[in-house]
């Protein structure tokens, strides 16, 4: 017995309309492969995003970590890419926002676009390592606004709207239980984006997100992917999606805990200050 398909939900891409005919390539050649970002280009992409990184936080530490971590992160997209045929991938800076992982085609399913999705997320906590035992061996805790910022920049991206992570990982899960799911998580995560965006002044994030949350329910109803997920595989997917989301808030959590005599709530207030979030 198969399961039956299920509709398709509201940020999906149009299917593509067919291979690309002979004549529409150089002497019947196949397009070339993706060569990747110019070496000079991502090196200003970096410094430009450093440099928002900066007069935001106001701190090289968390320059340093959310580069380093954001790298860290988007190989992990690479490696999975890689691992379930769609590459060579290829990893691309954007300046002032932030990275992307580019593979040379689509996954086979929406299964490995899962494993995809949350193989940034759960790689990139490996980007905290360096910064915690720096902070065990100095006692400094700048070092430890690194590990929560690496943390939080993971956990963000589990959130289910485009083009962020937790949309390609928990986007199918919700369409395969109905499509209206994908629709409430969508305009709740906009209302929240927005929100945020008005109450700490982070209008530039804010702003790409909900262009990009504009742009994908304007695409249609069709999924890029090919075999939709099974009702196994959408269980295995909430259940990696929660895991990858409890390692980030563990992480962040560990990193705040230290930071100040009033506990949770203290070390939070501390790392949110250090970070540009709150005041």
């Amino acid at each position: 017995m198969t399961d039956a398909p299920r509709r398709p939900g509201p940020w999906d891409p149009k299917p593509d309309a067919g291979p690309v005919p002979q004549a529409a390539t150089s002497a019947g050649r196949q397009p070339e492969a993706d060569k990747g970002q110019s070496l000079p280009w991502a090196l200003l992409s970096t410094l430009l995003l450093g440099g928002l990184i900066w007069w935001l936080t106001g701190s090289w530490v968390i320059v340093v970590a959310l580069i380093f971590g954001l790298l860290v992160h988007e190989y992990g997209h690479v490696l999975a890419m890689n691992r379930l045929g769609m590459g060579p991938a290829k990893i691309y800076i954007i300046p002032f926002l932030g990275g992307l992982a580019k593979a040379q085609r689509n996954p086979k399913s929406e299964w490995d676009g899962v494993l995809v999705s949350l193989a940034g997320p759960a790689f990139g906590l490996l980007a905290a390592a360096p910064f915690f035992g720096l902070w065990q061996i100095t006692g400094q805790a700048a070092w430890l606004d690194g590990v929560f910022a690496i943390a939080m920049i993971n956990l963000i991206n589990l959130a289910p709207a485009p083009p962020l992570d937790g949309s390609k990982a928990l986007g199918p899960v919700l369409a395969r239980i109905h499509p209206t799911l994908e629709w409430a998580a969508l305009l709740a995560t906009g209302a929240a984006v927005v929100w945020w965006g008005l109450t700490n002044g982070s209008f530039l994030f804010a702003a790409f997100l909900g262009i990009a949350l504009i742009g994908h329910l304007r695409r249609g109803k069709w999924r890029p992917y090919g075999r939709p997920l099974t009702w196994g595989e959408a269980g295995m997917s909430a259940l990696l999606f929660l895991a990858v989301a409890a390692a980030c808030a563990a992480v962040a959590v560990g990193a705040i805990l230290p930071m100040g005599d009033a506990g949770l709530i203290g070390g939070m207030g501390q790392a949110g200050r250090a970070l540009g979030v709150v005041q």
